[in-house]
């Protein structure tokens, strides 16, 4: 039996062993170990073992994990997202729709300090949904926003997912973060545009709210001006070359400390919770790392990722239908598996194709992560959805069918960031 058939074989087990419900930190590590065994022996696979998550922990890049979690952390458990939701719902709440806009506002820049999904959706369920309840928001538009706005998170810096593509392809987490910017302000944009569109076809799905006076939209800033602030420190220090991420993720996580502790916001215990989930989300998204790692020997050993590059390359295809093909794979494998998951498992495979095809691996990382976003919305996994249809009391299927028209404004902008690349490239070229 060939190599390459004994990667395959291997990818086929790791799927089905996901579909029975082994979680995947455990179960591409073990195909990579059995792997690796059949391949070149017991002692080989036990030194793969026993070297690769001492020299991953000892990684410098990785320690950016840590320290950019426990900055999102401390800004999600201290009430700041609350604030930056009553901001912009002074800015932009008077116009119909606008609670909904407040939504998708306050989570972009949610995002660019937590890079977390999940703690978007805690905030905004808790903070905008019971506000576009009140004015009577349909609900569809209501979870649809709050669902979507939580998504960005994984794509405008600092982002996990970002941090995750880069460790696993060796590329410049600092251009990957720059990279996202403009593709994240495109999508919040497209968002807003779709909520405008909703509105406009049926006015009684988000009422205008209250009125505000221009002084009452100038007080409202003092509550988020520090967190601004501390996103241009940090993303403006990486732009600069002042610090690398995992400095960034040091100066952001201190600034955390220090904004929430100078606005009285942090107590002991916020402090001790946020260090328990730091450490919790870190010990997962590491266990998943190190078992790539081992995937990835197992798969460089059986060759397969060079036998399907040699394919790809070899068909009488364009680059961009060859993109469009894989698009339609992510959207789909996005149903079934988390973000961090499913770049793990496959960009090995599919990586080394791109780059003998040209395409550049920091715009693929936007696009990926772009697609894979879509997953966190869609069934019949959908981990956003179903978190904020429990916590909310909303059905999931209402929140579902309230996600389908942001899901196709982000179609549109992959479109858009696949005819104009520069959008994602034009911040990382001035580096």
């Amino acid at each position: 039996m060939s190599t390459e058939i004994i990667g395959l074989i291997g990818i086929v087990v790791v799927v089905i062993l996901i579909f029975a419900r082994m979680w995947i930190g455990l179960a591409i590590p073990l195909v990579g170990f059995v792997g690796i065994i059949i391949i070149l022996g017991l002692e080989q696979a036990f030194s793969a073992l026993a070297t690769i998550p001492f020299v991953k922990v000892a990684f410098y890049p990785m320690s950016a994990i840590p320290l950019f979690i426990l900055m999102g952390t401390l800004i999600a458990n201290t009430g700041i997202g609350a604030d930056l939701y009553n901001t912009a719902n002074k800015l932009v709440g008077q116009f119909r729709g606008g609670l909904a806009i407040a939504t998708l506002m306050s989570g972009a820049v949610f995002a660019a300090v937590t890079g977390v999904a999940m703690a978007a959706i805690a905030v905004f369920g808790k903070v905008a949904l019971p506000q576009m309840k009140r004015f009577g928001y349909d609900d569809r538009l209501a979870s649809g926003s709050i669902a979507s706005a939580s998504t960005l998170a994984f794509l405008i810096p600092p982002s996990l997912a970002f941090i995750v593509y880069g460790i696993i392809t060796e590329t410049s987490i600092a251009k990957l973060f720059m990279a996202g910017i403009l593709p994240g302000v495109l999508v919040t944009v497209a968002y807003v545009i779709t909520t405008r569109i909703i509105t406009a076809r049926r006015p009684a799905a988000g009422p205008a709210g209250p009125k505000t006076s221009l002084k009452e939209k100038g007080s409202s800033l003092k509550h988020v001006w520090h967190v601004v602030i501390l996103f241009l420190l940090v993303i403006g220090g990486i732009y600069g070359g002042v610090f690398t991420p995992t400095e960034a993720g040091a100066i952001g996580s201190f600034g955390a400390i220090i904004i929430t502790a100078a606005s009285r916001r942090l107590t002991s215990k916020i402090l001790f919770d946020s260090l328990k989930e730091t450490m919790r989300a870190t010990g997962m998204i590491f266990l998943l790392i190190f078992g790539a790692y081992i995937f990835i020997r197992f798969l460089s050993l059986s060759r397969l990722p060079f036998m399907l590059s040699e394919l790809l390359v070899g068909l009488p295809w364009p680059p961009m239908a060859v993109i469009a093909v894989l698009v339609l794979f992510y959207i789909i494998i996005g149903m079934f598996l988390e973000i961090f998951s499913a770049v793990i498992l496959t960009v090995p495979i599919i990586l080394p194709a791109l780059l003998a095809m040209g395409i550049d691996p920091i715009w693929f990382g936007v696009i990926i992560v772009l697609v894979i976003n879509m997953g966190l919305v869609t069934p019949p996994v959908g981990i956003a959805a179903y978190m904020l249809a429990g916590m909310t009391g909303v059905p999931s299927f209402t929140v579902f069918r309230g996600v389908v028209p942001f899901l196709i404004a982000a179609i549109i902008c992959i479109i858009i960031l696949a005819i104009f690349p520069q959008i994602a490239l034009f911040l990382p070229g001035t580096m």
